[in-house]
């Protein structure tokens, strides 16, 4: 089996023919997913069947491949619903193993469903929980869940990934409910809050427990997971090579690159980045940051250099995480939370043995006005009440997240069709001590208040709405809003 998987995952949809032991062919018409070293899943045709294979290979990959098949016998022994697995061997030469799965044509995972189905959330919410509920009865718990691993079909929902499948014998009540809470933690986070006593009794009926779980209790689980999850990707996963992220280093430099754009001219080179900056259109000159706006083979790209403005500046730089690593982690840690930001697209560091320089930030550009200059153009009073709403909506969602952005001036609030889209990432953290995060909030609400001083009705209108949307009004308190 000679094959070049890199070659594979940078043609996304190349088709490649995979000959099997027993005289069948797979021929495989797209690439899905791209696990470096490790594991690659495409969809295919064999002996005229729509499937979709598991191929892996690399160290140990008997291992991973075994554990996947167990995992989907597991499923099948307790009669949960999942896509049967036609054909399993090591494929010829021993270099890795492959199993087959019957595709369920005319389904969708759950993950792209929610994202398409605005009116339907509480349907996939309800369906998921009921699965979730019958692994448990079985003694079952998916260890990596997330929406994408449960297929919807109809009314019937399949379980995904084997891999993740562990029997537990003796599964208590408080493993099972932390499994819950990651699944409930992949939710808007406003949605769940409204949900979430709903879905609690679904989950407790569908157990046969006559207690529901305390309400109180499942939330705080829930909050740990969601910041659990969102550290590990945006602090650690998008640094290194993975599905979503190319990265290339060496003593002197670090990139890391999103796939999803798969730009062949996008620099790789302090010396390209300085040009594409001096080349382009310039939005800010400062001594720590300049931004200017470029094109890459069409496409309009925000480049973002900060600065090292003296020996000292830059020494006290060296061996801290770079403000342009901060925002590429922080653009990721957004976008896993549901809260709009500009995709980010590179993140390059110049580097001496380990010690780091100057710093770029590569993002998507927001043809968008910021959110003072979206206010003085609207003359529709719907559409103003509108974006109030989703305003505020924002500031509560960043407040359940635990998240304060630090500085909250006009011009780092987009609108994009009537949302909110945050900018300018740096200062942006997640809490997880209660008291630092509210510290953080109310800051954010007192500087973005500080916006609309000189206009007394849309600062009113916005203290509404904050007082609508929150259910709890101590943020608002501390910050001056209200009494």
């Amino acid at each position: 089996m000679n094959i070049d998987f890199d070659a594979l995952v940078k043609t996304a949809h190349h088709s490649f023919e995979l000959s099997l032991s027993d005289a069948s062919v797979l021929e495989v018409q797209e690439v899905v997913r791209y696990l470096p070293a490790k594991r690659l899943v495409v969809k295919a045709v064999w002996n005229m069947r729509h499937v979709y294979a598991k191929i892996f290979f690399g160290k140990n990959f008997s291992k991973y491949a075994r554990r996947d098949q167990q995992g989907v016998l597991l499923l099948e022994k307790f009669k949960i619903l999942t896509p049967p697995l036609l054909f399993v061997e090591e494929l010829p030469g021993g270099e890795g193993g492959i199993l087959i799965f019957e595709e369920i044509v005319g389904s969708v995972n759950a993950e792209l469903y929610f994202q398409h189905n605005s009116s339907s959330h509480m349907f996939v919410a309800k369906h998921v929980i009921r699965t979730l509920a019958q692994h448990h009865n079985n003694k079952i718990i998916q260890t990596d869940l997330y929406l994408k691993n449960f297929l919807i079909d109809g009314d019937d929902i399949y379980t995904l990934d084997g891999d993740g499948i562990r029997h537990y014998p003796k599964l208590n009540k408080s493993r099972a409910l932390a499994n819950l809470a990651v699944i409930l933690s992949k939710f808007d986070v406003l949605e769940i809050e409204a949900w979430l006593p709903k879905l609690l009794k679904l989950y407790a009926d569908a157990r046969g427990w006559e207690i529901t779980p305390d309400l109180n209790d499942v939330r705080a689980i829930i909050n740990q997971q969601r910041i659990r999850f969102a550290s590990h990707y945006a602090d650690r996963k998008v640094f290194r090579q993975c599905t979503d992220i190319a990265v290339y280093y060496s003593s002197l430099y670090f990139q890391a690159i999103a796939r999803r754009f798969d730009l062949k001219q996008l620099p790789i080179s302090v010396e390209a980045c300085n040009a594409l900056i001096d080349s382009g259109i310039r939005l800010k000159s400062g001594n720590t940051c300049t931004v200017s706006l470029a094109t890459v083979e069409g496409v309009l790209v925000v480049v973002k250099r900060y600065n090292i403005k003296s020996f000292w500046h830059g020494i006290g730089r060296a061996f801290r995480q770079t403000r342009a690593a901060a925002s590429w982690a922080n653009a990721y840690r957004l976008n896993t939370l549901g809260i709009l930001t500009p995709k980010p697209i590179a993140l390059i560091e110049k580097r001496f043995f380990g010690l780091r320089g100057k710093a770029y930030f590569l993002s998507e550009f927001i043809d968008a006005p910021d959110v003072k200059s979206f206010f003085e153009r609207i003359k529709n009073k719907n559409t103003e009440t509108a974006a109030i709403k989703e305003i505020a909506k924002l500031f509560y969602r960043l407040s359940l997240l635990k998240l304060s952005h630090g500085d909250l001036k006009y011009s780092n609030i987009k609108m994009l069709d009537g949302n909110p889209c945050l900018i300018d990432l740096d200062g942006l953290r997640q809490h997880r001590r209660t008291y630092f995060a509210l510290k953080g909030h109310v800051q954010d609400l007192r500087r973005f208040m500080q916006n609309w001083q000189d206009q007394p009705t849309l600062y009113n209108r916005f203290i509404k709405e904050f007082s609508a949307v929150y259910a709890d009004h101590q943020a608002l308190r501390l910050a001056g809003l209200i009494n």
